[in-house]
């Protein structure tokens, strides 16, 4: 039976994500928004890989140089290829992974394809943000909260206005993990070198569902404090400790990796 909170008539982040991103889970109506958004900001393609690369390279190096066996990856957005728990299992079979997103798309494709190896374990939990005593209660039945956990937080606080609130619900996450844990965050950015990306976020929070909220470098390197930043620290997801990147633009989309002391 279709889930009812399925809207197509209305444009929605995941979807448009999946369809820069190349997928075929998308409407006509996220087309021609992520068409339009494309129109305005002709790099957001680049973001969205840089994006999803830059998970790619932080779980790979969580695991292989930091001995991460457990991560909770909250605003998943609908599978693609190299989803957490592949790139972990595939370094690591014995890893162990909760997803969590609140999109009923979303929680439909997870539920077949976001499968484990026999080793780990992989789960599922559909709950807002938001709702971060939920998370962790339901994380608990997973993952073991006395090791560390790594925190993936990509591109989903941006759905917090209140800055006050994004910060908490980081803090109160964070909180709940012992020392040796990560946090693994990305966030849109607002920049006067970037001025077409604040015209394709108006366009977006006139017409999409969920509005987004934009923050400067400075204010996600926010979320990191009483972190221990890796290198090379936060910035543009194209650059967090790739080979090469010399003569490579700055994308709009902004990360970091940070160690709990």
């Amino acid at each position: 039976m279709a889930d009812s909170r399925i809207n197509t008539t209305q444009p929605h982040t995941a979807r448009i994500w999946n369809y820069w991103l190349g997928g075929k889970d998308n409407y006509p109506v996220d087309q021609a928004a992520g068409d339009q958004i494309r129109t305005l900001h002709p790099g957001i393609g680049a973001y969205a890989l840089a994006d999803r690369q830059f998970l790619g390279r932080a779980v790979s190096h969580l695991v292989t140089e930091c001995g991460i066996r457990q991560f909770l990856d909250i605003g998943t957005g609908l599978p693609t290829a190299d989803n957490t728990h592949e790139v972990a299992q595939r370094i690591a079979p014995e890893s162990r992974v909760v997803y969590v997103d609140n999109d009923p798309l979303v929680l439909t494709h997870a539920r077949a394809l976001l499968t484990s190896t026999p080793e780990g374990r992989t789960d599922y939990l559909d709950e807002d943000l938001r709702n971060v005593e939920a998370i962790l209660e339901h994380a608990a039945k997973t993952l073991d909260f006395d090791r560390p956990v790594a925190l993936i937080l990509l591109g989903v606080v941006i759905f917090i206005d209140d800055d006050s609130e994004a910060y908490g619900i980081v803090r109160r996450l964070l909180d709940a993990l012992p020392a040796g844990s990560h946090l693994v965050l990305s966030h849109t950015i607002t920049s006067p070198s970037m001025p077409d990306v604040d015209e394709a976020v108006a366009f977006w929070n006139e017409n999409g569902t969920p509005k987004l909220t934009q923050r400067t470098p400075e204010e996600v390197a926010g979320f990191f404090e009483g972190l221990e930043l890796l290198e090379p620290g936060v910035l543009s997801c194209n650059r967090w400790r790739t080979e090469e990147t010399a003569g490579v633009e700055d994308v709009a989309m902004f990360g970091g990796v940070g160690l709990k002391r």
